[in-house]
């Protein structure tokens, strides 16, 4: 009898740290996918997703513990192809393609935890069509498939005019648009708008919900800037469409003035902080202070 009671024991006590002790596995387990872990290997694999949306949008309805393969591919390809082609020794020509057959025998791992090198061309493919904001373009020449990522470089071997598309005139661009934060306004007005690590200061061609508006803004942006673009095309800026319609620009030594800017409005409230009037719009947003909260206040001149 007391053989039998310990036996019972044992068991509740089993029971018990298994359903203590699993969720905690599950959980470190989904943050090792989302953050890269701790593993040896895990430091080959992008230690951020905020360039694609950030979130657990890899992640499909099987759990949190199940990242997409094809998703999680198109973030790695994302990272190479912009940011990290040449430090892997990956060939990049100057208009930011490289071979896929190269591309896909890196020593690296996908947030899924596949290694690169198990995928197929197949694969490659379908990443590329499944891409809502078609980041990437694919191009067969001499028998040789090549990808590219079609903006979002910060690589110096990919050069602007082969990449990119030139904009001549503003009847191209009616809207050009820059989503930002409206923690990021003061220091914007005092010093322009830039292009930080990138090669190019990006816009979109209107707001993500617009039609034909696939890229060039993330979704949770506050501030919207828009540009004037007659004024910047006279004034000697060059301008620039990717494949995927997002219009690119270095502006003047890698900074666009504020004088260049068409208005500012709040998102998603749409409230017009600022229209200009062919003045100066530092001039005209002199008024405009940010408090605490980083809440935008003042009137514009008249």
């Amino acid at each position: 009898m007391q053989v039998s009671s310990i036996f019972q024991f044992l068991v509740i006590f089993r029971t018990l740290i298994i359903l203590i002790f699993l969720p905690v596995k599950c959980c470190i387990q989904t943050s090792n996918y989302l953050g890269g872990g701790s593993r040896g290997r895990s430091s080959n694999i992008r230690g951020s997703s905020r360039g694609r949306g950030g979130g657990r949008r890899g992640y499909t309805g099987r759990g949190a513990c199940s990242p997409d393969k094809i998703d999680s591919l198109g973030r790695l390809m994302t990272w190479i192809l912009r940011h990290t082609a040449s430090k892997l020794n990956l060939e990049i020509r100057s208009d930011g393609y490289v071979k896929v057959q190269d591309l896909l025998k890196l020593d690296l791992y996908t947030l899924a935890d596949i290694p690169l090198h198990s995928h197929t061309i197949a694969d490659v493919r379908e990443a590329v069509m499944a891409d809502k904001k078609q980041r990437f373009s694919l191009m067969e020449e001499n028998g040789e498939l090549y990808i590219r990522a079609n903006q979002g470089h910060s690589l110096k071997a990919v050069k602007t005019e082969s990449l990119l598309i030139p904009i001549v005139s503003a009847e191209e661009v009616p809207v050009c648009v820059h989503g930002t934060y409206r923690e990021n306004l003061q220091s914007i007005l005092e010093h322009g708008l830039k292009r930080m690590k990138r090669l190019h200061i990006h816009f979109a061609c209107g707001l993500p919900k617009d039609n034909n508006v696939i890229s060039g803004m993330r979704q949770n942006v506050n501030t919207l800037i828009f540009l004037d673009v007659k004024k910047a095309l006279e004034e000697g800026m060059k301008l620039y469409f990717s494949e995927n319609k997002v219009v690119l620009t270095e502006g003047f030594n890698g900074v666009i003035p504020p004088k260049y800017f068409e208005k500012i409005e709040s998102r998603p409230g749409r409230e017009l902080l600022y229209v200009g009037k062919g003045e100066d719009l530092v001039t005209g947003m002199q008024d405009l202070t940010i408090e605490k909260g980083a809440k935008l206040q003042g009137t514009r001149k008249g």
